[in-house]
């Protein structure tokens, strides 16, 4: 049997070598697992201490393909210093640092900006009620005419909500220039200056008007002018009954006749119904209805009725010969026959003068088994009012616009010329209070015939039957379908 020879010995200096590297090559091996773990413990450890300052890069990192920010508008950018050495932050370790954030109230909120007459304007708008009470923020108004010609005057500011802003309080701004600084109609623009304090280094810069070349007319404001009655209404706010702003509208559209305008303010309240109801009247050319919902952002006095009502003043104070306040649960009235024409014409030496109320329940309806009343209008069926005598109650009123420099809600205190308050024998006014909010049917408690000849008492009030306005209503009812035929519906 043939026997292999064994194989031929590995030389010693081979074996060595290979031992020595395959013992190594085993070693690190088995060491590499700790370092590796010992080496990841350590990256966690620096990560974790250093987090804010990587969340921080990372809030300031944007994709390639993200959209830039928005820049910070300059006028309400906040500047931070260069952080100081750390010495100096021990130097001034008492030394306090107060930084701001947004806005709480602008300055100045602009509504509208309007010519008054040849050399005077009036800018009307909302203004931090703080800086006003607490602070002096006072104006200044410039024209730049388009021949870049330049008058400057400093501004009369009026405040006319009685104090009764809120956040935002109500100012008119009156521009009174030496002479028309539009006098060779080549146009212009009416700059207002407003500074947060006495201090004339800080302010705001407002173009507040432009006015196109060849449009300054001066017989705009003198007599005759379009309209002889103007009515400025209060904001519209809430669910308002469209049946009762159809009554209302028909009504003062017979009582101050074809040369008067009705101006509508809507915050809210103007829905598509009551919308349904005015347009007629907005296409015949007798009302206007302004969106003013934007004013739900300033925070003023019941949805800023007094900035509307001095905006509505400058606005048209050139469009009648005189303006009426009032609201739309509220009728004006001629008693013992009097004419509308006779009684302004007495009352044309005063500047605006005050109209006493007859407050009606705006529930109680006498219970007439002939009568129909789901087919009558709300002042034809509520025929109860509050007898008592001898209370204050609020009052509205008329002016002459062309005569005011501000106005209020009840009367101006911001006049040229007399104020007249003993009116009531010759105009008053019907309050419906609350009526106007109630959907349906509004005679919710029947009080029986012979309540016209007593006096009821209800929620411990005196009432007393009164059918003035119910006289009227069929007259109404026949003017509204002559003059708009069947165009409302409700």
């Amino acid at each position: 049997m043939r026997k292999d020879s064994p194989p031929p010995p590995i030389p010693p200096t081979t074996t060595t070598t290979t031992t020595t590297t395959t013992t190594k090559l085993t070693s690190c091996f088995e060491t590499k697992p700790l370092f590796a773990t010992l080496l990841a413990i350590t990256l966690v450890m620096l990560i974790w201490n250093i987090q804010p300052y990587y969340d921080n890069l990372l809030s300031t990192t944007r994709p390639c393909t993200a959209t830039p920010p928005n820049p910070v508008p300059h006028s309400t950018a906040q500047k931070f210093s260069t952080p100081k050495p750390k010495a100096q932050k021990l130097a001034d370790q008492n030394k306090r640092t107060f930084t701001s954030y947004g806005n709480a109230a602008s300055l100045f909120v602009q509504m509208g900006a309007y010519r008054g007459g040849p050399n005077t304007f009036a800018i009307v708008g909302l203004a931090s009620k703080p800086i006003h009470v607490y602070g002096h923020p006072w104006y200044k108004c410039e024209w730049i005419s388009n021949n870049n010609r330049s008058i400057k005057t400093k501004a009369y500011k009026i405040l006319p909500d009685w104090g009764y802003g809120r956040v935002y309080t109500v100012v008119v701004v009156n521009c009174t220039f030496p002479t028309n600084p539009n006098e060779d109609n080549t146009g212009g623009t009416l700059v207002l200056y407003a500074y947060y304090n006495q201090s004339p280094k800080r302010y705001e810069r407002i173009v507040a008007l432009q006015e196109e070349p060849g449009v300054y007319n001066a017989s705009t404001y003198s007599p005759p002018y379009k309209y002889e009655y103007l009515y400025c209404g209060s904001s519209l706010y809430g669910n308002l009954s469209a049946v009762r702003i159809r009554e209302w509208i028909a009504y003062h559209a017979w009582f101050f006749g074809p040369s008067s305008h009705f101006v509508f303010h809507d915050a809210g309240g103007i829905s598509t119904d009551v919308r349904s109801v005015l347009e007629p009247w907005v296409k015949l050319g007798r009302a206007t209805i302004q969106d003013i919902r934007d004013q739900a952002e300033f925070d003023g006095y019941y949805y800023n009725q007094f900035l509307i009502v001095n905006d509505c003043l400058h606005k048209y104070r050139h469009a009648a010969n005189w303006t009426f306040y009032f609201d739309v649960d509220e009728y004006i009235y001629l008693p013992d026959g009097n004419k509308l024409e006779s009684v302004m014409k007495e009352f044309e030496e005063y500047t605006q003068f005050t109209i006493e109320q007859n407050p009606m329940s705006s529930k109680l309806c006498l219970n007439e088994s002939t009568q129909d009343y789901s087919r009558k209008w709300g002042f034809e069926k509520l025929v109860f009012r509050d007898s008592r005598t001898k209370i204050r109650r609020d009052r509205k009123y008329a002016i002459q616009a062309k005569n005011a420099y501000a106005t209020g809600v009840h009367m101006s205190e911001n006049v040229t010329g007399k104020t007249l308050h003993k009116t009531e024998t010759k105009i008053r006014y019907y309050h419906y209070h609350n009526s106007i909010t109630v959907e349906g049917e509004p005679c919710r408690e029947f009080l029986p015939v012979s309540a016209k000849k007593t006096v009821t008492m209800s929620e411990n009030l005196p009432f007393v039957y009164d059918d003035n306005m119910k006289k009227l209503a069929d007259t109404i009812k026949r003017f509204e379908e002559k003059t708009l035929g069947g165009a409302v519906h409700v």
